[in-house]
């Protein structure tokens, strides 16, 4: 099995920062691109951010010069770092990853993971 545990969330002020971490771990034989989500309340989860593993990235508008995804492939670790946070910015935020690895069996598999997510909160 792989898993994805995120980590780092909590409560921060407007304009303050915040550091997300997302963990792969299991049977991974390697991973391609890592993103992370959101999804507030009543709304449709969207896509916050995304590195492919040559480090590509690219944004949503709303997090645009404000956010910064990168990611530490020996360690098969994602991150956001979140700045000059805005109250839109509440939300659940879910980290994915495209893994090769084994789930089940004595077969690779490729599969998109989710983690379980982590709760920010922007408020004063």
């Amino acid at each position: 099995q792989v898993h994805l545990v995120e980590s780092g969330g909590g409560l921060v002020q407007p304009g303050g920062s915040l550091r997300l971490s997302c963990a792969a771990s299991g049977s991974i034989i390697s991973i391609d691109a890592m993103g992370w989500y959101r999804q507030a309340p009543g709304k449709q989860r969207e896509l916050v951010a995304h590195i492919t593993n040559g480090g590509s990235t690219n944004y949503a508008d709303s997090v645009k010069g404000r956010f910064t995804i990168s990611r530490d492939n020996p360690k098969n670790t994602v991150y956001l770092q979140m700045n000059v946070a805005v109250p839109e910015d509440t939300a659940v935020y879910y980290c994915n990853a495209g893994v090769k690895g084994y789930y089940s069996g004595s077969s690779a598999e490729y599969r998109e993971v989710w983690g379980q997510g982590t709760l920010v909160t922007v408020s004063s």
